[in-house]
């Protein structure tokens, strides 16, 4: 499967007005993508395209709820009649909560998914119908918190996993029907966005914060550009996340006492204050892809840029093929 360079495609991104998806689009844009912008809050979205055409980028803006597959179907039918067509779709917009999951209201829970999983799920229907002819990317966002969870943010996890088993059986169901669509998921870490300051807040006291290290948008963004360019089945942003996950698979119930005893302090802070509401019902103003997080920021991922390198791709797959001629080998003596 071949996709085309960024400065030949035509990328949607959803939750564009700011985090990962604002730095995605401003990365895309100045590689040479035309981009098309979604999100919720149509003065940040229309603020977010107007810098980008200020810079020589090519842009425009379709606000929309992800929640809402019809929306989802007029951002793709905009995208094509403006541009022509879609190469990449990038399902992004999320949202979290805080608060110990038996102190969360149903209807926020429900909220929550409406958003992060049938978001998704909304976004590669679309996605599906324009690019199973010709081809092209779909890359879903998840997290590190798709392959474990985190307390206090039991609803995000549990909606993570989701989006991780979806996009698993969208990506075998297509390979299946030789659909020439490559489907990505990225699993950031621990990211520099606004991601707390839009949660809805349940803790007993204190305010979210992100536990360290803590990366910033763009290296996500710049992950995300690479899985456009070649396919990549997934990839976890940072190697902090990725430590988290495989230590998650070999000691879960060490990992689930590391969790109990550190995790509870470590995403809440007192040094500032925030409205406990969060953007889960309506987009708050912000059009900032960094958030406020006061300690170090990561500007790149050694780990990541690692697995994404076309030399570590070769050496796997080289491993891999010793590895199963020796399984052939071994069965063969066997028999």
């Amino acid at each position: 499967m071949k996709l085309k360079k960024i400065q030949d495609q035509v990328i949607v991104i959803t939750g564009a007005s700011s985090g990962i998806g604002l730095a995605t689009a401003r990365l895309a844009a100045k590689r040479g993508a035309r981009v098309v912008l979604n999100a919720r809050n149509d003065t940040d979205l229309q603020q977010v395209t107007d810098e980008i055409r200020t810079n020589g980028g090519r842009a425009i803006a379709v606000a929309g709820d992800v929640s809402d597959e019809q929306a989802m179907d007029r951002l793709a039918d905009t995208a094509q009649r403006e541009f022509g067509a879609i190469d990449t779709w990038v399902n992004n917009a999320g949202l979290s909560i805080y608060g110990k999951l038996t102190d969360i209201p149903m209807a926020d829970k429900r909220r929550l998914f409406d958003i992060n999983f049938w978001g998704v799920v909304n976004g590669c229907r679309s996605a599906v119908r324009c690019l199973k002819g010709k081809g092209g990317a779909i890359i879903n966002i998840g997290s590190e918190v798709s392959e474990l969870a985190i307390p206090l943010q039991g609803i995000y996890s549990a909606s993570k996993h989701a989006v991780a088993g979806y996009t698993d059986a969208l990506r075998m169901e297509l390979e299946h029907d030789s659909v020439p669509i490559s489907v990505t998921l990225v699993k950031p870490s621990a990211i520099n966005t606004p991601f707390p300051e839009h949660a809805r807040n349940y803790l007993e006291d204190g305010v979210p914060t992100l536990p360290p290290p803590v990366y910033a948008p763009e290296v996500v963004a710049e992950t995300i550009l690479k899985c456009a360019e070649r396919p990549v089945r997934d990839v976890v942003v940072g190697g902090s996340g990725k430590a988290q996950i495989v230590m998650s698979h070999l000691a879960p119930r060490f990992t689930d006492r590391y969790m109990k005893r550190s995790m509870f302090e470590k995403q809440k802070t007192h040094d500032r204050s925030q409205p406990r509401e969060g953007s889960l019902e309506h987009p708050q103003r912000d059009g900032r892809a960094h958030g406020l997080h006061r300690g170090r920021v990561k500007q790149s991922s050694a780990y990541t840029s690692a697995v994404l390198s076309d030399m570590t791709r070769i050496v796997s797959f080289a491993a891999a093929g010793v590895a199963l001629a020796a399984g052939v080998r071994r069965w063969r003596n066997a028999a």
